[in-house]
């Protein structure tokens, strides 16, 4: 399909705002980009047309007024691939090369060591959030999206024992080879867990075919709630 130049720039800031809040509906995207109703539903029906974004069942506020739920949008596999890039047929040969040569506990011990350094990036900007956990995790969230897993944070359970705060990556770069080794999942939750200083919970995963990696950071309020000192 062709895109004239001034499109392509703002057809791939709504794609990279459906992966970061996804599901998100046209008029939620329209007011997050500064965008009239028709200019996004214009990207949207290009995107959907080159199967890069899907529909998804809203389960927010937003509704029409006979009282369906809106049409929301989540990135579809096709757009995860464009987001993602060229290089994990790559590193998808490489894990397996060396889980051949060297065993699970080898791949198991790169995604340990690949999420600890992912980890130490983003330990400077969570310490400077203080000791509140929807802060930690909001500082977290903001470190991960410069490192590519556009990740947004979501209150949950407010005023009742089971508080908390989703942490929801809407890309994840290594979507594909997590997938073949869960490995990467795993150890990145642990990397959370220590990062944050509370045990967290994965929820859901894109490797696994879900339209968003989600975290359950509990809170003080929690009875869930305890330091991690593994």
């Amino acid at each position: 399909m062709f895109i004239p130049g001034g499109e392509t720039g703002t057809r791939e800031r709504v794609l990279r705002t459906i992966s970061e809040r996804g599901p998100i509906t046209a008029a939620e995207l329209a007011d997050s980009l500064g965008l009239t109703p028709a200019a996004v539903r214009r990207h949207l029906d290009c995107l959907a047309h080159d199967d890069m974004v899907e529909e998804h069942e809203s389960t927010g506020a937003t509704e029409r007024k006979r009282g369906r739920p809106a049409r929301a949008f989540v990135v579809s596999p096709t757009g995860h691939a464009r987001l993602r890039g060229d290089y994990e047929p790559l590193a998808g040969s490489v894990l397996r090369f060396l889980r051949d040569s060297s065993g699970d506990a080898a791949v198991t011990e790169f995604a340990r060591q690949r999420a600890e350094k992912m980890a130490e990036q983003a330990a400077p900007v969570v310490e400077s959030a203080g000791r509140d956990m929807d802060s930690r995790t909001q500082a977290l969230a903001a470190a991960l999206t410069e490192q590519g897993f556009a990740a947004t944070t979501r209150p949950v359970g407010n005023d009742t024992a089971l508080a908390g705060v989703q942490l929801c990556q809407g890309h994840c770069p290594v979507q594909h080879v997590a997938t073949e080794f869960p490995q990467f999942c795993e150890e990145e939750a642990k990397a959370f867990s220590r990062t944050l200083g509370v045990h967290v919970q994965r929820l859901s995963s894109l490797a696994q075919g879900d339209h968003v990696c989600t975290t359950f950071v509990p809170t003080p309020n929690s009875p869930s709630t305890e330091r991690d000192t593994r």
